[in-house]
């Protein structure tokens, strides 16, 4: 009996087994960072907090102002250069609200949106 193409069936099937287990290993790992940044943001909204406070507060976490638009024009450039495939979605609440603050988090890149108290009201955030 031929025992070369067990051999190679074999091979293939455990390189194939492989690649599925990576794959999934991989989805796993963006699902868990985005919700992760997602609970993140979520938990700062709820605690109402100053344009001061959160950025201080990410400053000193190491995640630092990296834009704050002002007015429509340069509102939309930092959509642009920076809101991937949330430009649009960044451009809608940036519109709405008073103050738009840009801070680098690790891998992300949160969008903070302020009213005219300077208290935050929603947030965006994409991939860096």
């Amino acid at each position: 009996m031929n025992r070369t193409p067990v051999m190679v069936g074999s091979a293939v099937l455990s390189a194939l087994l492989f690649a599925f287990a990576f794959w999934m290993g991989a989805a796993y790992f963006q699902v868990r960072r985005v919700s992760t940044h997602a609970a993140r943001l979520e938990n700062l909204l709820k605690k109402s907090p100053t344009v001061d406070r959160v950025t201080e507060g990410l400053r000193m976490e190491g995640s630092p102002l990296i834009a704050a638009p002002v007015g429509p024009e340069a509102l939309r450039e930092a959509a642009a250069r920076l809101g991937r495939e949330k430009e649009a979605e960044v451009l809608a609440k940036g519109k709405r609200w008073w103050r738009t603050r840009v801070f680098r988090a690790g891998d992300m890149v949160y969008f903070l949106y302020f009213d005219e108290a300077g208290v935050m009201r929603d947030y965006s955030f994409v991939s860096a």
